[in-house]
């Protein structure tokens, strides 16, 4: 059977219901659940256990991050290591017939070490930020640089290179995925349902610190890893610096200290906009033009807290 196969590793704080229901849709799929939870205080932990998970509560005195819970999980494997790991957040739902499609493309593919299908949002229609993340996760079928935080990965590789970066507050997949990739394996989306999701942004403050979590991902990718030399994420990096910060600072310092008409830079905006409008949808364009003020935002707190040598702190939407 499938199911004894894999075992499933679930992160969440105060999810509520979702998690319930996240637990609820790998009853039967997986061999066993370790659920590890980060400061619930909504009886996460106690639903957690009624519904059979092993239950994990991180040291809160530490701090926190996705990278950290999920190892966390591994480590709760070790003793009877599965042969694969299914990773799935607490506001997510795995998907009828994923584990049977997954497995058996890994089957027939050795060299493959981790695969994701199509993540969905469960209400796109709730706000536009809903249905921006939805629009976000349909990512292209085929070798893949880098999964998300759902996924089904062979449990072997992903010991050998020790897991995940527990220091990073976001973009740790990309990061695994970067060296499993050197290790000589590979990353695939394949065209099947994989889970729903509920990102739940109802707010555009919400949106922001996404956006600027992830300005601060690829600022860190940027200056502490390469890809065969290259600046991992460096390409999303300078987008952030020029748009969310240069660019600005360009019209607006101009204006300020020169003359009005160094406000017209603020034109290339629109421009931007309407260039990736065909390709995406005005809306899509619009909210990705927009995205790189915060991300610029983002990579000036990294390099903020890098300078005074703070520690990270993570940046959350919900």
């Amino acid at each position: 059977m499938s199911a004894s196969r894999v075992d499933a590793v679930v992160i969440g704080r105060n999810e509520g219901a979702r998690l319930r229901a996240a637990l609820a849709s790998l009853s039967g799929q997986v061999r066993r659940i370790v659920y590890v939870d980060s400061g619930s205080s909504d009886g996460s932990i106690e639903a957690a256990r009624a519904a059979g998970a092993q239950v994990l509560a991180l040291d809160m005195e530490r701090p926190f991050t996705a990278a950290r819970a999920r190892n966390a999980g591994l480590a709760q494997l070790a003793a009877d290591p599965p042969e694969f790991v299914q990773f799935m957040d607490g506001d997510c739902q795995l998907r009828e017939g994923w584990i049977e499609t997954a497995l058996a493309f890994l089957d027939a593919h050795p060299r493959v070490a981790v695969v994701c299908g199509r993540r969905r949002e469960r209400f796109p229609e709730a706000s536009v930020y809903n249905a921006l993340c939805d629009q976000e996760w349909d990512t292209p079928v085929g070798l893949a640089p880098a999964c998300g935080g759902d996924a089904l990965m062979r449990h072997a590789p992903l010991a050998a290179v020790q897991g995940y970066r527990e220091d990073l507050i976001a973009g740790e997949e990309p990061e695994l995925c970067l060296r499993l990739r050197a290790a000589g394996w590979q990353i695939w989306r394949l065209d099947a349902e994989m889970t729903w999701h509920d990102a739940a942004m109802t707010r555009f403050g919400q949106w922001w610190r996404r956006c600027e979590r992830a300005g601060y991902s690829f600022a860190e990718a940027a200056s502490r890893f390469t890809d065969a030399g290259r600046r991992f994420r460096g390409r999303e990096y300078r987008r952030a610096l020029l748009w969310g910060l240069a660019l600005p600072l360009l019209a607006l310092g101009g204006a300020g200290l020169l003359h009005a008409g160094a406000l017209v830079l603020l034109l290339a905006y629109p421009a931007q906009m309407l260039r990736l409008a065909p390709r995406m949808g005005l809306r899509a364009a619009f909210f990705n033009t927009l995205g790189k003020l915060p991300e610029g935002q983002g990579a000036l707190r990294f390099h903020g807290r890098r300078l005074l040598r703070r520690a990270p702190r993570l940046i959350e939407y919900k």
